[in-house]
């Protein structure tokens, strides 16, 4: 729950950085910032390095939640509100479990894919909804963006069980560092001065809660309670969000986007008991 609380901030704290910065910057410097702090976390506490045979899952961790996540979301806050994407989050669960049981083998019972699927229905007709050519981009990115990051926490949590959950998610951000490091100087703004203080404290939170405190509580929880049950919990971000996105961002909080949320809430209860 701490994890998921934590992520709750990472899209409207995108949606005010990619105000300043330039998305493929964005997603770039925030990882560097993130692996530069997890060199140091994996230097003090003088950790092993991980086996050849990690390094793949590894990557796949890198690519869902440091490269493609990040990415598409900032792309995706281009074109909708962070609301908007916000509820797009309701679809997380499911794709989590997904990958939870090709990853772990993990098997719920029907009534948990039913609860599941409800919530992801009740997303996927908010996203149709929306309508425009620009809503209809930002919601394919972000459908785009959940399927990635649902492998990419399925990945991390089955590594998490060997390596440790703030582990998984350190070695795969200093894994993905030199590429990230080049994009971000490819991409960096020829200029500074327009950037607003909003974006550097957005652009800091995404770079150290989203990208690493976050994760080392999700990939634990994980870890402990299984992938597709505690995977159900990010059914109350959308909650979160969409309460921050309200009032830090003062965007307008449609009704339907309440009564969508509230249902996506109301899933979780049910998923959790047959998980």
């Amino acid at each position: 729950m701490l994890g998921v609380v934590i992520f709750s901030g990472s899209l409207p704290a995108t949606r005010v950085a990619v105000a300043g910065f330039p998305p493929l910057f964005l997603t770039s410097a925030r990882a560097v910032i993130a692996a530069a702090l997890a060199a140091v976390l994996l230097s003090i506490l003088r950790q092993t390095r991980p086996a050849r045979s990690d390094l793949r899952p590894l990557a796949v961790v890198a690519l869902g939640v440091v490269v493609g996540f990040p990415l598409l979301t900032a792309l995706a806050l281009q074109r909708i509100t962070s609301a908007q994407s916000i509820v797009f989050i309701g679809l997380l669960p499911l794709a989590t479990a997904l990958f939870g049981v090709l990853r772990s083998r993990e098997r719920p019972k029907p009534a948990f894919w039913l609860f599941s699927t409800v919530g992801g229905v009740a997303v996927a007709g908010f996203a149709l909804a929306q309508g425009g050519g620009a809503s209809l981009a930002g919601g394919l990115l972000m459908v785009g963006a959940i399927l990635l990051c649902g492998l990419g926490y399925a990945e991390g949590a089955v590594l998490s069980r060997r390596l440790g959950g703030w582990q998984v998610i350190s070695w795969a951000l200093v894994l993905a560092s030199p590429v990230m490091a080049v994009a971000a100087l490819l991409t960096m703004p020829e200029s500074w001065a327009g950037v607003a203080a909003s974006a550097w404290i957005g652009l800091g939170y995404v770079s150290v809660f989203s990208m690493l405190v976050g994760f080392v509580f999700w990939y634990r929880g994980l870890a402990l309670g299984g992938i597709a049950g505690v995977g159900q919990l990010q059914l109350l971000q959308p909650l979160l969000g969409l309460a921050l996105a309200g009032l830090l961002l003062q965007e307008p909080v449609a009704w339907t986007m309440v009564a969508v949320t509230g249902l996506v809430v109301l899933c979780v209860a049910g998923a959790r008991k047959f998980a």
